[in-house]
Order: structure tokens, then sequence, then C-alpha cells
């Protein structure tokens, strides 16, 4: 078996584990959603707990563990717990799902590192390089989960910023009826769901807290935390301060609301003056030069057929 042969065989090797454990977790989370269903139909659905025990899923939980050793090992600080909770991934489902990319990335990855260096390898690829390219595919492999769940964290703290303006009109309509901060959510919740997509998660769980016996201020503050939206801060701060305190929440509730709408008018200003300086580019570069020519092409033309007849 010639050297060629024998590299095509183990790429191919390494290219069919690769796709076996990726079939293999298809599968698992094919089952737990057919399992999830099946509680549901038969009235026993509760949440699992996060802790990968689960001894019908020795392969998930085996991957989960993984995936959050190295995600312990990358993270010093805590930031996943933040970034989980600002996607919205706040099930045990959902966190399970993170920590097996994680641990799937990297080995998928070096995989296909591999996999290159033995079909394409010559005199440019050897030991130096290959090893570069190997510990840089780990290093990058573990990061690449968290730009992905940073990146969701960030668009889904966009939209629920986008969502404040709403919200603070709906909590004023509410407080004006008659009702407390508690009785506003559970309707927020209850009806405001369609309106309030994103924002209605968060005050869902704040509710549950609050129905459990926790303080209103305590876990409206957590919440704040939690997100880091700065329009929806400065609103829960004012419900917390009022909640404390006492007094008139709706003439500092529209204060801060014209707050939020001017930053936001500044901001899509912002966002409309650098769009004009970038289709002016377009523009420059693509139309600029049709347009010359469609109006000094037929004089250029004349002047060209002026000078052969010369």
């Amino acid at each position: 078996m010639s050297a060629n042969t024998y590299a095509a065989v183990i790429a191919l090797a390494i290219f069919l584990g690769v796709i076996a454990v990726l079939g293999g977790i298809l599968l698992v989370f094919a089952s737990n959603s057919e399992r999830r269903i099946q509680r549901r139909l038969e009235g026993s659905d509760t949440p699992e707990e996060d802790n990968f025990t689960d001894s019908d899923r020795p392969l998930l939980q085996g991957l989960a563990r993984r995936g959050r050793a190295i995600d312990q090992f990358v993270d010093k600080e805590g930031e996943s717990s933040r970034l989980l909770i600002q996607a919205g991934w706040r099930d045990t489902q959902s966190r399970v799902g993170f920590y097996v990319l994680q641990a799937i990335v990297p080995v998928v990855l070096v995989g296909l590192v591999i996999a290159g260096w033995l079909f394409i390898k010559g005199e440019y690829f050897e030991p130096p390089l290959i090893y570069a390219v190997f510990f840089g595919a780990i290093a990058v492999s573990m990061l690449i989960p968290r730009m992905i769940l940073r990146s969701i964290a960030n668009s889904r703290c966009q939209r629920i910023r986008k969502e404040v303006p709403l919200f603070v009109h709906l909590l004023v309509m509410l407080y004006d009826a008659g009702l407390s901060t508690r009785q506003a959510f559970a309707n927020l919740v209850r009806e405001g769901r369609g309106v309030l997509p994103e924002l209605g998660r968060e005050i869902q769980v704040v509710l549950r807290q609050i129905e459990a016996g926790a303080d209103t201020s305590e876990s409206l503050h957590s919440l704040s935390e939690a997100l880091k939206v700065d329009d929806l801060s400065s609103i829960l701060g004012v419900m917390r301060q009022v909640d404390r305190f006492g007094g008139e929440i709706r003439e500092p509730l529209h204060d801060a609301l014209k707050v939020i709408e001017e930053r936001q008018a500044l901001d899509l200003r912002e966002r409309v003056n650098i769009l004009s300086g970038r289709m002016t580019v377009v523009m420059v570069v693509f139309f600029f030069p049709g347009l010359m020519l469609f109006i000094a092409g037929p004089a250029l033309v004349s002047i060209l057929k002026a000078i052969k007849g010369l």
C-alpha cells in the first residue's frame, strides 16, 4: 500500500468517526425530544436538574461533562452563566446542548486539521507548521462555542432593548388601572407574550420568583444584573425605588421612557449617517463609472474616430 493510499484511508477513517459522533449526538437529542413529548402527554413533565447524571443518556452526559470542564478551563470569571441567561438558555436542555457543542467542536476541528494534513501533506506542510496549526486549531475550537454564544446573547439583548419602550407603555397602562407590580407582570405574561416575545420570558422568570416569596426589589435587581441592558436597567431601577420607598410611579416611568426614546433616536440617526456614507462609497465605486461612460462615452468615441480620420 502506497503512502498516499495509507493517508487517504486514515483521513477517511477520521472523517467517518466524526460523522459517527455527530450522528450519535443527533440521535440522542431526538430521543430526548421524544421522551419530553411522552412525559407531557402523560402529564409528568417536570424540570430536570442541571447535574448531567441521567443514566439513560450516558453519551450525552459524558459529552456535557467534558464540555463543562472545557468551559470552566476557558472561562475563569463565570461569564458563561451570564451569557446563557442573556441568550435565553435557562433550561437544562439548552445548557446541555451548549456544553455538548463545547465538547464536539474541538474534536471535529482537530479531526479536520489531521485529515487536511494527510491529504495536503507536502514540503510546505511539515511538522513545524502542522504543530502550529494543530495547537492553533485546539485554541480556536475552544473559543468558537463562546463566540457563537456571545453573538446570540448580544442579538437577543438588542431585541430586548427594542421591546423596552412598549414594555413601559404597557406598565403605565396597567398601573393606571390600579394593578400592583405582581399583578401587572402576571397580566403581561398572560396577555403580552405576543408583543413582548423576549422580555415576556424574563418577566415570567421574575414573576415565578415573586410568587415563590422572593423580594420584588431583589428579583428586579437580579434581572437587571443578568441581562445588562442599559435601557431596561433604568426602568427596573425606577420600579425598585418605587417598590422600596413608595410614591408615584407614572411620572418617573414617563421621564425614563423619554430619555430612552431620545437615546434610541440618536442611535438611529447615527446608523442612518453610517449607512449614507456606505451608500456613497457604493455609488462612487459602481454607479459613477457607468454614469461617466454614459455621458462622456459618445464624445470620446467621436474624438477617436476623428483622430483615426486624420
